[in-house]
């Protein structure tokens, strides 16, 4: 499996990176939110820009991915405008979502940038093209709120974001049993040995929060923690997932 490098970090390898989502939606909130971000034990920072309430204001968007690089020095950030249809706050027809995605790649600011999966093969594609030539690093994504799809079809999925050149094939799914968290890290077992690229797995809710946790047994590369507001189910405190990755870390 490759290992995938972004700035300071390399997914992929040992214990599974956190990344902290930043949900806040004036420019002074974000910032804010940044501000404190540095201060803790994250890896990396997400920019959920369809918090933001000036997203489609021209010019608004790169002004606070220049603020965010300022504010977070080092730190690799990801930026992601999350559909509606998969969990996000803002709706956006497929044109502005492409968009969007596209300026925070020629922006220069953002390392990482979030593609979701199903908003198609063509924009996808040209997504990466772009980014790859900007060596901007792309997660292809796939979120699910209704239920956890059967075993190949979650590896057909992530084996699809790999065949259109994900750096970090990524998928979330919601569980409605116990037994949905285990088809989610067998999937999650399955990908890392057969794909080339890490992948980022995780089971929303209550029930899921193991799969946040397992990273490193299981072949998560990535998970996400919450510095206040929770951007999806399921997300647990900065520190208490800290210190419970070093745990698991330190039995291997």
């Amino acid at each position: 499996m490759n290992t995938v490098h972004i700035r300071n970090i390399a997914l992929g390898e040992g214990i599974p990176k956190i990344c902290v989502p930043i949900v806040a939606r004036s420019r002074e909130a974000i910032l804010e939110e940044a501000t404190r971000i540095r201060t803790l034990c994250a890896d990396l920072v997400e920019w959920r820009a369809d918090w933001f309430e000036d997203v489609f204001t021209p010019g608004k968007m790169e002004e606070v991915l220049a603020d965010l690089r300022n504010v977070l020095g080092d730190m690799p950030l990801l930026f992601t405008f999350r559909t509606r249809a998969e969990g996000g706050v803002r709706e956006a027809d497929t044109a502005a979502y492409g968009q969007l995605t596209e300026r925070a790649v020629r922006s220069g600011f953002a390392d990482l940038v979030d593609a979701e999966l199903f908003s198609g093969p063509a924009l996808v594609s040209s997504l990466v093209g772009l980014a790859h030539a900007r060596n901007v690093k792309v997660i292809i994504s796939n979120h699910d709120f209704k239920k956890t799809p059967e075993p190949d079809e979650l590896l057909r999925r992530l084996s699809a974001m790999e065949a259109l050149g994900a750096d970090l094939p990524k998928i979330a799914v919601m569980p409605r049993s116990p037994e949905d968290v285990l088809t989610l890290l067998s999937a999650t077992c399955r990908a890392r040995r057969l794909l080339s690229q890490p992948v980022i797995t995780m089971a929303m809710a209550g029930t899921g929060v193991v799969s946040r946790l397992s990273g490193e047994i299981f072949g998560s590369a990535l998970t996400f923690a919450s510095a206040g507001q929770a951007s999806a189910p399921g997300q647990i405190g900065i520190t208490e997932l800290r210190q419970t990755l070093e745990l698991l870390h330190r039995s291997l």
